[in-house]
């Protein structure tokens, strides 16, 4: 496998970390071996470090947080003075809710986890927290959670990891082991923060009357903002691949809406405010910078990783290397010789593969340097989205011309790749 087949640009540090990075024995054993084993997971320097990440698994292991958690815990509690770790529980809150259907809740861990200890795909429902995050990225100036989507969760999309009995208890649970699986509506309620920091806001920026006013249409919108992507969480079971690429446009689609929504109102607000409120406003995003450069000081290898300038020389064994875990992410060979593939369906195969791999590229894993404004914020998270449904969007076409000729047997083989993979 060449380098020039993928076309991946990586620099040398990065191609470095990825193999350090290669599944350990350990993993294995948790079914992490076929999965995209975290591509971006070196950024999870820029949110916890890796004592916390192991208390958040540890926390789901013990079975400390339940589903009555995910009705009740706020995930952003510690932006309003509570005192709640917000990475660490988010991440439990997800896991749980994550694992609770999977293999009946027996695995400790997934394959297709975030960095952080968290999962972009929930059963049926992917993206969890969006309106948080972009809550988080856009008045914080945060987009360390926003970055982690990409490449892993289109792979997950591919190749589920859930067999179709154990995606249904999301949606219709029953039974024992159905009280133990949240509903598509408990995974979603749980991500509902209530919208903007209306009053963290206010307190840092002193409005007058003019200006509550226009902070008051502010959280409006941005209620009405977190409705619109409410509404695309899953009613039915994801059954195909193609299906939950379906949904990932879906939810993209919708988050796109949502800052084109808010966009009016939030340049209303800011341009009301004073030089010195401006700056006072911004202090909030200050404030959060600060604190992950005092997480980032602990985990420095990590951070570094994210910020290293392009190496133009490559290593031929970190090379190698790199490419055997594309291997093992790909199970290339094992498709072909499950669904019997041909040659033109292999040829086609080829070019999904290659499509998927290319949104490394495009889908950075490092957050992105805050702007100076909640405006120019808001457009570039609105970039990031673009980026990520366009990208989804190319690998659904490789997909379908893939399957355009593949039998029902050969189509349903395809789909038990991912199950089988995670058992």
């Amino acid at each position: 496998m060449s380098r020039s087949r993928f076309g991946l640009a990586l620099a040398g540090a990065t191609l470095v970390l990825l193999a350090v990075l290669l599944p350990t024995r350990a993993e294995a054993q948790f079914g992490l071996r076929g999965g995209p084993l975290g591509v971006a997971r070196f950024a999870v320097g820029h949110m916890i470090g890796l004592s916390r990440l192991r208390h958040a698994r540890m926390a789901v292991r013990g079975g400390r947080y339940r589903s009555a958690a995910l009705r009740s815990q706020n995930p952003r509690g510690a932006e309003r003075g509570e005192p709640s770790n917000p990475y660490v529980l988010r991440a439990a809150l997800t896991a749980q809710a994550a694992l609770s259907g999977w293999r009946g809740g027996r695995r400790p861990q997934g394959w297709w986890r975030h960095p952080d200890g968290s999962y972009g795909w929930v059963g049926p429902v992917f993206w969890p927290f969006a309106h948080d995050d972009l809550t988080t990225a856009v008045v914080f100036g945060d987009t360390t959670s926003l970055s982690l989507y990409g490449y892993g969760d289109i792979y997950a999309a591919i190749f589920a990891p859930y067999a179709a009995t154990e995606l249904a208890a999301y949606t219709a649970p029953q039974g024992r082991r159905g009280r133990r699986v949240p509903t598509v509506d408990a995974v979603c309620d749980a991500s509902d923060t209530g919208g903007l920091p209306v009053d963290r806001i206010a307190a840092a920026v002193q409005p007058n009357e003019l200006q509550r006013v226009a902070l008051d249409e502010l959280a409006t919108a941005w209620s009405g903002a977190r409705d619109t992507i409410r509404a695309t969480c899953p009613t039915q079971v994801p059954a195909t691949a193609t299906e939950r690429l379906g949904l990932m446009r879906e939810r993209l689609e919708a988050m796109i809406k949502a800052t084109d929504a808010v966009a009016p109102a939030l340049a209303k607000f800011v341009d009301l405010l004073d030089d010195d409120q401006k700056t006072r406003l911004d202090a909030l995003a200050r404030d959060r910078r600060a604190a992950l450069a005092s997480i980032q000081q602990k985990n420095p290898q990590a951070a570094s990783a994210c910020q290293a300038d392009s190496d133009p020389r490559y290593d031929e064994k970190v090379q190698r290397q790199y490419e055997q875990l594309v291997q093992q992410q790909w199970p290339a060979a094992d498709i072909a010789s499950t669904l019997k593939l041909d040659d033109i369906a292999r040829a086609r195969l080829d070019v999904l593969q290659d499509t998927t791999l290319r949104t490394m590229e495009t889908l950075s894993p490092c957050p992105s340097s805050a702007a100076a404004t909640p405006q120019a914020r808001l457009a570039a998270v609105k970039t990031r989205l673009e980026t990520m449904l366009q990208a989804v969007s190319g690998v659904g076409d490789a997909l379908d011309d893939f399957e355009a000729d593949l039998s029902d047997e050969q189509k349903a083989g395809f789909e038990a790749i991912g199950p089988k993979r995670g058992a």
